[in-house]
């Protein structure tokens, strides 16, 4: 088949393109299939007007249009179409009911209803969801969901990154039939080098880490804190590794808070990486955190940091909240927690960094969890048999 995927943004820096549609998009490759990924560089706009080939996929970076950015939309959306419909596909496929890629889906449907659409939803946009995440104004809130809601109507399939998304999109009226459950996976990869990791950031070999790969936006920071500061005080000897950033500096709050509690000599701040540069980080870790708070955003949500934690064969202590019970099977791969029980949480963590032996049965066992039940080349061949049960009528 020659498929179209419509991507929500460009492809850097944000995350949805690499951890999601690029892998998928080269599974269904390796199974014979023609992928292109038509993406809207507003987050790249270096890139607008460029195609690229990403391991053996190729990215079209449509131009960007005039003005702000509601009088460009209608603009690239339409470059979006047109591309599209340039490849000739059998079907395409849109990342997120929303947005420029939103629009492009919307012009399928309205002009070319024979061409079929399927849509994927990650993250739940309407009410009480990512809409009131962001700056938007009142206008563009109701406008994303409109989205949301037409265009999974509308879709002759749609895929779903978690167990509550299934939930959503069937109270809005797509049936069990229309629908397929496609968590985010993992491809086979080394583990991460931690040594050269800890020696590059002055990390004693037999220190005990304590590892938060996080954006912040996910959890109270107030609970953070309490957490950090207890783990720092019951384990005297840890270092606290934080690998990335929030939107609104909180990593930086985080600083000041350990100054407060006096830990800020033991806090190792390694801010956003390059991609190619997180495994080493990763397992510079000894027992990873991850705090998530129990709402809808979370809980709809298919978070691919706690992936790539599982498969540097990280012992995890996450809060039990939506798909993160999901991939962790508490006491086999991982620990979980109740959410918001930081106090809980720390016991946990503490504990792990005192017994070596559990701590890395955990992580061997996560990155068998992850390999053996979340794979992308068994996700390809899931989404292909959903094509196919979704665009031939008669199939032999």
């Amino acid at each position: 088949m020659n498929i179209v995927f419509l991507a929500p943004f460009g492809i850097r820096p944000k995350g949805t393109v690499i951890a999601r549609m690029l892998p998928l998009a080269a599974a269904l490759q390796e199974r014979g299939h023609r992928v292109t990924i038509i993406a809207p560089p507003y987050t790249n706009p270096e890139d607008a007007g460029r195609d690229e080939l990403l391991r053996g996929v190729r990215l079209r970076n449509v131009r960007l249009g005039p003005g702000g950015r509601a009088l460009s939309a209608p603009a690239i959306a339409w470059r979006m179409y047109r591309s599209a419909l340039a490849e000739q596909p059998d079907l395409v496929h849109l990342f997120k009911p929303k947005g420029y890629g939103g629009l492009a889906a919307l012009f399928i449907a309205a002009f070319r209803r024979s061409l079929p659409l399927f849509v994927d939803t990650d993250d739940w946009e309407g009410k009480g969801g990512m809409n009131e995440q962001h700056g938007y104004s009142s206008l563009e809130k109701r406008f994303y969901a409109w989205q949301e809601r037409s265009l999974l109507a509308l879709a002759d399939g749609v895929t779903v990154a978690s167990r509550a998304l299934e939930d959503m999109v069937q109270r809005l009226g797509v049936s069990e039939q229309r629908f397929l459950y496609l968590p985010n996976c993992v491809e086979p990869a080394p583990v991460g080098d931690g040594d050269t990791a800890r020696k590059r950031l002055a990390i004693a070999a037999d220190t005990p880490v304590v590892l938060l790969y996080t954006r912040f936006f996910e959890f109270d920071q107030h609970l953070l804190y309490a957490l950090c500061g207890e783990i720092m005080k019951r384990s005297p000897a840890c270092r606290l590794l934080v690998v990335g950033k929030g939107p609104n500096r909180e990593e930086q709050a985080l600083l000041e808070e350990s100054r407060r509690m006096g830990f800020a000599d033991r806090l190792v701040m390694a801010g956003w990486v390059e991609v190619a540069q997180i495994p080493d980080l990763l397992a510079a870790g000894d027992v990873a955190i991850y705090p998530f708070r129990d709402d809808l955003v979370n809980r709809s949500k298919c978070p691919a940091n706690l992936t790539e934690l599982m498969l540097t064969e990280r012992a995890v202590v996450a809060d039990r909240v939506g798909q993160l019970a999901e991939y962790i099977q508490d006491g086999e791969n991982g620990i979980l927690c109740s959410s918001g029980d930081w106090q809980g949480m720390a016991d946990r963590v503490v504990s792990l960094l005192e017994n070596s032996e559990i701590r890395r049965a955990l992580g061997v066992a996560a990155r068998l969890r992850v390999l053996n039940d979340f794979a992308w080349s068994a996700a390809a061949e899931q989404l292909e048999s959903f094509y196919i049960k979704h665009t031939i009528k008669d199939p032999v």
